[in-house]
């Protein structure tokens, strides 16, 4: 072989073999992990989340193991609890917030905990490939917000000026009133109507809010008259540490409005014909909404029982933002209770503990939620679809132990390619179809485990039109009368062991509608005739086939009795939660 010819192959080999090892380093640096940005999020009264970025991990199988204690337990060798791992987002991001390039990103919360309490975070980051990493982070729960010590205490009457705030010569008028409010003021609003709209000037500071509380010697109503008026309690743009206790609006279209506000207390107000009864949905980095505590309301809208106008504009609550607990509300006829809004930021919120009844559309919309949105323990009777997830950007939204009963349509709204939720130990009582998803956008990376659906004579016990993307559904019953348990991604599973063979929905269990629950069979003859929430009763019956058929989920059923958590909302034997004004 001529030596020019030689040396030309002996290059060319040596090129190879370089490139293929760069091929191999390259393969491994990308199947590795390094951890990149940790963000907390805006802690809430019972619930610490994170979002943690990471670089590599190409082939997918790394994951973030997470333990918590209180931080006063660490001196004395406090053991770690288990939460769920961070959940691995995988699409439908918000343009602006997706990951870049080479990064993927997980997120998630710790939830039950302590108000107002210091606790540590441990996140360990684990890969076979290498690169591991462990982080802790030490972060704190709010506290519930309590107004022991005003500086003063200052009285309101009916009126148009003047007063000096005494009991025995008080403000005339909510503006007069607001025109002299400073931090750590505390007005009594006696009595009478107000002439709505009543925009709110004047901010508190942090830990020196000014407070609006009715005086308890009768209603203390913000009125529109007989003509009405657009808003009744509005904000002004940036308003901060103003609480709104025990008043009442009526007759106008927007209720209470608190967009772009900071640390906004709403606590036992009533609203009565409203379109809308509170909406604090803009939000930016510039003006922010954050930190509202929304709670003990009682919200009556304009909707009827059943759908009879096709979907209204009518909401109860809405809000978008970063830390917001909106709880324990009772909200009737309206088309949705409480939904999530687009904004910049839709994450960090909690929703939990409401009661919810008559509503024409959504009971609750957790639409445009972006990361650790948790929507727990809210009771809806008689929706025309229970729970709306479209879109969801990302998550984990965390929808788990809520009860839904005569749910008109799909439990669970799962359109608009939603990506990202967990859907853990719900009940849902419906007649017809027990689970259906009407929608042929994709559904990516939902989780669910140990529901229970129950329905009526239906072609199949779940049918899903949408495309099913990354999805794990298992561990979850249901009850009816199906000629075919599942439709999936077009191919039709006649039995639940057909479906379980093909590794599409594992460990799935039937129930006895008649005898699933103690208080006999709960569903609805008719979705039409309104139910009364009182009569909702879906504790576990002794002997039922729910019992002690779900999956482990740490921080989600800790407390379970028995050999395996129960399917459903409520455990046998465990209290059932207070839902709505306490």
């Amino acid at each position: 072989m001529p030596r020019v010819v030689s040396s030309l192959l002996s290059l060319l080999q040596g090129s190879i073999l370089l490139a293929a090892l760069a091929v191999c380093r390259a393969g491994f640096a990308e199947d590795a992990v390094r951890p990149g940005a940790l963000i907390e999020e805006r802690p809430t009264l019972q619930r610490l989340g994170v979002r943690w970025t990471i670089v590599g991990d190409d082939n997918g199988n790394a994951r973030v193991e997470v333990s918590y204690r209180k931080a006063g337990e660490s001196a004395g060798g406090g053991e770690w609890r288990r939460g769920l791992d961070l959940f691995r987002t995988t699409g439908n991001w918000k343009p602006d917030k997706a990951p870049g390039a080479g990064e993927s990103l997980f997120a998630g919360s710790v939830f039950g905990l302590e108000e107002n309490t210091d606790y540590e975070l441990r996140l360990n980051l684990v890969d076979p490939d290498g690169g591991a990493a462990e982080k802790t982070l030490k972060m704190k729960t709010r506290a519930t917000p309590r107004f022991d010590k005003p500086a003063r205490v200052l009285h309101v009457v009916p009126g148009a000026g003047g007063g000096a705030g005494t009991e025995q010569d008080p403000w005339r008028g909510l503006e007069e009133a607001d025109r002299n409010a400073r931090p750590g003021d505390l007005f009594l609003v006696h009595q009478g109507a107000y002439k709505a709209p009543w925009t709110v000037a004047n901010s508190g500071a942090e830990g020196t809010p000014i407070v609006w509380r009715a005086s308890g010697d009768g209603e203390a109503l913000i009125d529109g008259g007989e003509a009405g008026a657009e808003r009744g309690i509005s904000a002004a743009a940036g308003l901060h540490d103003v609480w709104f206790e025990g008043l009442s609006v009526r007759r106008v279209k927007w209720g209470i409005v608190l967009h772009e506000s900071v640390r906004c207390v709403v606590s036992r107000c009533k609203t009565r014909e409203t379109e809308y009864g509170l909406t604090a949905t803009r939000h930016s980095a510039e003006r922010p909404c954050l930190d509202l505590y929304v709670a003990d309301n009682d919200m009556v809208g304009p909707s009827v029982w059943p759908r009879s106008k096709g979907i209204e504009n009518a909401r109860g609550i809405q809000v978008s933002g970063l830390g917001h607990v909106v709880c324990h509300n009772h909200i009737r006829g309206f088309a949705d209770a409480i939904d999530t809004f687009d904004s910049p930021d839709c994450s960090s919120i909690d929703i939990y503990r409401n009661d919810l009844e008559a509503l024409t559309d959504d009971g609750i919309e957790c639409d445009y939620s972006q990361h650790n949105v948790c929507c727990f323990e809210n009771r809806m009777v008689n929706v025309f679809q229970g729970i709306s997830e479209q879109p969801i950007h990302g998550g984990p939204v965390y929808i788990f132990r809520n009860v839904m009963r005569n749910v008109e349509k799909e439990p669970f709204k799962m359109h608009n390619s939603p990506s990202g939720a967990l859907l853990f130990h719900n009940t849902s009582v419906k007649a017809g179809m027990p689970l259906l998803v009407m929608t042929n956008a994709p559904v990516s990376n939902f989780v669910t485990r140990n529901n229970l659906f129950l329905g009526g004579a239906a072609p199949y016990a779940f049918e899903t039109t949408a495309p099913m993307r990354n999805c794990d559904f298992a561990y979850d019953g249901f009850g009816g009368e199906w000629k075919t348990f599942l439709k999936w991604n077009g191919t039709k599973y006649v039995t639940m062991e057909e479906a379980a063979n093909a590794g599409i929905y594992k460990n799935t269990v039937r129930v006895d509608p008649e005898r699933v629950f103690a208080a006999g069979d709960m569903r609805p003859q008719d979705p039409k005739v309104e139910l009364a929430p009182a009569t909702t009763d879906i504790r576990l019956a002794e002997g039922s086939a729910a019992i002690d058929a779900g999956e482990r989920l740490f921080n989600i059923n800790d407390d379970f009795a028995g050999q395996a958590p129960d399917l459903g909302a409520i455990e046998l034997g465990r209290p059932v939660p207070h839902y709505g004004p306490r």
